[in-house]
C-alpha cells in the first residue's frame, strides 16, 4: 500500500493485492475532516435553498476519492481577506475557508491567454467531481473566489451551471440578458454554452457553484464573435 500524508490527513493511493482471493482489495479512501464538515453543511444549504434544490438533487451516489492538495496564490488571497459578509451563510463561508488548506486548487485556464494576474487571483477548488474529495455521476460542485475589483471574462461550457453567492457580492452578466448584482443567498443560472461573465466591485465574492450534465468538458473563453 502506498500512502501519502498531507497536512493532518492520510490519502490511500493504492491498495494491497489479496493473494488468497486472487484479486484487489479496495481499501476505503480516508477523507479530510474539514471536507467532511463542509459536505454536511453543503448538503444542508443545497437542500434548503429553493434554486439549488430545483436545479438538481444533492447527489446520493457520492464516492470518496483520493485528493492531493495543491495550493496556488489565490488561496492566500482568500485566506487574507477581511471577514466577508455572509448573511445566513456564515457557517458555509467558514467551512469553505476551513477546507481550503486540504483542497486541490484548480488552474482551469492554464495554457490560455487569460494572463498570469487572473491565474494568481482567481480561485476555484472542486468539492464533488474531478479533483474533488468525492465523485458523482449527477453533478459537480465547486467553490469559487474572486477578490474585489476583479473581472472574470466571458466564457462558456456545455454543462448547465448555477452560482449561489455565499459571501460578498458580484455582478453577474449573461449574454443577451440584463446583469444582476447579487449578495449572499442570490443565485443565477447559466444555460448550456451560454456566454457569461462575473465582475466584483468593492467587495470580494465566495460562491457555491454546481454543474449538471456534460460534466467532463472544461469551460473555454468565449470568442468576441459569439458576443455580437
Amino acid at each position: 500500500m502506498v500512502v501519502i500524508v498531507l497536512s493532518d490527513c492520510v490519502r490511500t493511493i493504492c491498495a494491497p493485492k489479496d493473494e488468497e482471493a486472487g484479486g484487489m482489495m479496495t481499501q476505503p479512501v480516508e477523507t479530510s475532516a474539514a471536507f467532511d464538515t463542509l459536505l454536511t453543511e453543503l448538503r444542508r444549504v443545497h437542500e434548503d435553498h429553493p434554486d439549488t434544490r430545483a436545479f438538481c438533487p444533492f447527489p446520493t451516489d457520492l464516492t470518496p476519492q483520493a485528493m492531493q492538495p495543491c495550493h496556488r496564490p489565490c488561496a492566500e488571497f482568500m485566506a487574507g481577506e477581511p471577514m466577508m459578509e455572509a448573511g445566513g451563510y456564515t457557517v458555509l463561508r467558514d467551512t469553505l475557508l476551513a477546507a481550503s488548506p486540504d483542497a486541490l486548487w484548480r488552474e482551469t485556464y492554464a495554457g490560455t491567454n487569460i494572463g498570469q494576474e487572473f491565474m494568481d487571483r482567481f480561485g476555484c477548488y472542486c468539492i464533488i467531481g474531478a479533483g474533488g474529495q468525492w465523485s458523482s455521476a449527477s453533478m459537480s460542485a465547486y467553490m469559487v473566489y474572486m477578490p474585489a475589483g476583479f473581472w472574470y471574462t466571458w466564457h462558456h461550457h456545455p454543462a448547465e451551471e448555477i452560482y449561489l453567492v455565499v459571501a460578498g457580492e458580484g455582478e453577474f452578466l449573461r449574454h443577451g440578458m440584463a446583469s444582476e448584482r447579487l449578495g449572499p443567498g442570490g443565485a443565477v443560472l447559466h444555460g448550456s454554452n451560454q456566454p457569461h461573465a462575473l465582475r466584483t466591485h468593492d467587495q470580494p465574492i465566495i460562491a457555491y457553484v454546481i454543474w449538471r450534465n456534460n460534466l467532463g468538458i472544461k469551460p473555454v473563453l468565449t470568442p468576441p464573435e459569439m458576443l455580437v
